[in-house]
């Protein structure tokens, strides 16, 4: 199947597209805000939106205060950029993807070149170990599985170059004279996730000096460090894969179909499901290859909407489902303590890390995001940005306030410790004090049981 003329009608869809009379081209972003417009049904809109193609311009809320304010500090969650399949496709060829980093070769950045050479020449300290063994960019004509492309890493150049103009160029977050002790980077061992960091800052700082920047290793996707085992959490994860067996289960479309794509490849269905082929499908829509085909038949734009389409569906019943919170306050709760923890360091004067980077996974930020409350926030795409705010009041010095912005809209006062804040308060802020309250005390109210804190939480009986 060639999918040219599919994907420029479709990438029509958002230029098009209208709310209230209003074209999305005077808009600015044509991407819907995540927590304020409703999930589009449509599965290949919603598929366009994950792909995240780099050159769309976008509105970005980052640094938007009363002039009083003064930043003090900010903490960047990132999904990598756009990557090669983790699953293939059983008995077709593998997407044919270039993963050198080419100047010449759409998507471009004018500091792609600059990168590639500056990491060619290695790093000059030694990150954690075991990233010292990674690659610091993607370099195979043929990809390899999980690898960053060309897309993911400009992707990411142009979050770290937004990001400097907001942050460095307006609000000078770091001194002219910088040291490595104001930055704090974690991330997992996954190449993906290294270059992705690797390619933010390249975009993020004024001058890229390898002696100070030094990754952290993060052996947990959840960034929970010396707290991951919880087993409630774990108790929650179960429930919630059961739940996520029985909708699909239920769903005599979506069964018919992987029956059919099987029988296209000439397999076992269960296999099928097992190589997760919509992990194959969406790379090959996003970089408008054709679908694979076999002598008995053709995978088809007609699969992969009923497979992303099955997907929207699981999203919004995990939502009305309270199984997946559980998982999330549970699993997000390490990191969130981490961060307000910084949060309260630098607001006590300290200027250790005015810049934190999480370089992470989908199942790193969703979790998140549902902790906070973002019940209408959209499933992470590449390159997606979670970035905590912590702002000074110049008038009142010893007042500090928060703001949480996802992909360039400011969600603060949609998360379920801030949203009765706003309704009785005229300032555009959310007290620091409301999220050091939640992540302390508020998370484990919402879990129930009467427990008090994050190891209770993770061992309490009967669930």
């Amino acid at each position: 199947m060639n999918l040219h003329l599919l994907w420029k009608a479709v990438h029509l869809i958002p230029v098009l597209a209208t709310k209230n009379g209003v074209t999305s081209k005077s808009r600015k972003r044509i991407m819907p805000d995540p927590a304020t417009e409703p999930p589009v049904m449509d599965p290949v809109y919603e598929a366009l939106l994950y792909c995240n193609i780099p050159g769309v311009a976008e509105r970005s809320m980052e640094g938007h205060a009363p002039h009083h304010f003064k930043l003090v500090s900010a903490h960047v969650f990132i999904r990598h950029g756009d990557r090669y399949p983790l699953y293939a496709i059983p008995k077709t060829k593998r997407p044919e993807i270039d993963c050198t980093l080419v100047a010449n070769r759409k998507p471009y950045h004018s500091k792609l070149e600059a990168f590639v050479n500056h990491m060619s020449k290695g790093p000059g300290a030694a990150f954690e170990s075991p990233l010292h063994s990674l690659p610091l960019y993607s370099s195979h004509q043929l990809c390899e599985m999980g690898e960053l492309t060309q897309t993911g890493v400009v992707q990411h150049l142009q979050n770290g170059q937004l990001l400097r103009d907001i942050y460095l160029k307006k609000h000078k977050l770091l001194p002219s004279d910088w040291a490595a002790e104001q930055l704090h980077l974690e991330t997992t061992g996954k190449s993906r996730t290294l270059q992705s960091g690797l390619a933010l800052l390249y975009g993020f700082l004024p001058d890229f000096d390898w002696k100070k920047v030094y990754f952290r290793h993060q052996p947990s996707a959840l960034f929970c460090s010396g707290n991951c085992y919880c087993p409630l959490r774990n108790q929650y994860l179960e429930k919630e894969q059961r739940r996520q067996y029985l909708l699909r289960l239920n769903n005599r479309q979506l069964e018919r179909t992987y029956e059919e794509m099987a029988r296209i490849v000439d397999i076992p269905t269960k296999q099928l499901r097992a190589a997760n082929p919509i992990d194959s499908l969406l790379c090959l829509f996003c970089h408008n290859v054709s679908f694979p085909c076999t002598k008995n038949g053709c995978i088809t734009m007609d699969h992969f909407k009923v497979i992303k389409t099955h997907q929207i569906e699981d999203e919004r019943e995990r939502q009305e489902k309270k199984l997946y919170l559980g998982y999330a306050l549970l699993g997000a709760h390490p990191i969130l303590n981490q961060t307000v923890s910084r949060m309260q360091h630098t607001a006590e004067g300290k200027k250790e890390a005015l810049f934190t980077l999480y370089s992470a996974h989908d199942v790193t930020l969703a979790p998140i995001l549902s902790a906070l409350g973002l019940t209408g926030a959209r499933f992470p795409r590449f390159a997606a940005r979670l970035v905590f705010e912590l702002w000074q009041d110049r008038e009142k010095p010893r007042e500090h306030s928060i703001r949480i912005l996802y992909d360039g809209v400011d969600i603060t006062f949609y998360t379920s410790f801030c949203q009765d804040h706003h309704r009785r308060s005229p300032k555009p802020m959310c007290p620091l004090e409301n999220l050091v309250r939640f992540i302390k005390k508020d998370m484990f109210v919402a879990l129930g049981g009467g427990s008090t804190n994050y190891y209770e939480a993770c061992h309490r009986e009967g669930f």
